[in-house]
């Protein structure tokens, strides 16, 4: 993973500038590059060399706040094929699936390269990432929006098959499988194959009708842990002075997730236990 991620900007960065509006706009740096907008024209030579954070003015006279992008910013940006995960849930999936430096982990469903993103990062340069998309186009994009937010190709740590989870996957012993699909409960015999005893398994739908069929599919199986279902609400606070409020737009419903860990084979899970109706009596 040869992408800069600190010290002074160089030829072949990624800069993102901001405006006096929080308008942004991502450049890559070259040699005799020049940025171009309504408000005038800043030379790519005025950041070559300046540090992060670095303010540039453009002809026109308006300030630009200049940093590397960060990988929420960049996966929102993107060129898409399909629908990205939004950051706050592929932060979720990388914190509650704990997908951990060095782990081996296959996603079903790569979109536009949008967890795929953040999955390599988390698994680092000893990890691996196995990426299955059906569609080529789809696979096209995100190889393309992968390469271009990491500087170069991924062959060490990413594998890209074009091609359906169930006919394709021939790997064994994976940390975690991550499901992101129309319908993740025709591919939940082959995640448990493929996971090793403690492995966990997460799935992205987007329905609750598709949640229902995920959760039955993982408790039918009986391979896995009872699983868990939640999804995740984002809402910015406006703070000036006193005037201390929630913003009037938020993230609101974007996907549910459903989780749950592999069992070692030939154990029987414990029944589930459940409260009898009509008494708040814990069992």
């Amino acid at each position: 993973m040869g992408f800069r991620r600190h010290g002074p900007f160089q030829v072949g960065d990624q800069v993102q500038l901001t405006d006096p509006k929080n308008k942004r706009h991502t450049i890559t740096l070259k040699e005799d590059g020049v940025f171009h907008t309504h408000k005038g024209a800043i030379p790519h030579g005025d950041l070559i060399g300046q540090p992060e954070g670095s303010v540039v003015r453009s002809s026109g006279g308006t300030q630009y706040l200049a940093f590397r992008h960060l990988l929420q910013d960049y996966t929102l940006a993107m060129p898409r094929g399909a629908a990205v995960i939004y950051p706050k849930d592929a932060s979720m999936i990388v914190g509650m699936a704990d997908v951990f430096p060095g782990a081996r982990v296959i996603e079903a469903g790569v979109g536009s390269g949008a967890l795929t993103c953040f999955l390599l990062r988390a698994v680092g340069p000893e990890g691996h990432v196995t990426s299955y998309e059906r569609r080529e186009e789809f696979a096209d994009v995100a190889r393309k929006n992968v390469e271009k937010f990491y500087g170069g190709p991924m062959d060490d740590n990413w594998r890209l098959v074009v091609g359906d989870l169930v006919a394709s996957i021939d790997e064994v012993d994976v940390d975690r499988v991550i499901l992101d699909m129309l319908a993740p409960w025709e591919c939940v015999d082959a995640a448990a194959k493929a996971l090793t005893p403690g492995g966990v398994i997460c799935c992205y739908v987007a329905t609750t009708t598709q949640m229902s069929k995920t959760v039955e599919a993982i408790r039918d199986h009986g391979c896995f842990t009872e699983p868990q279902a939640w999804e995740t609400l984002v809402r910015d606070w406006h703070v000036e002075g006193l005037a201390v409020r929630p913003d009037h737009r938020m993230i609101g419903h974007t996907g549910f997730l459903v989780a749950a860990r592999r069992m070692a084979d030939g154990v029987t899970p414990p029944p589930r236990r459940r409260r009898p109706k009509g008494t708040t009596e814990e069992l």
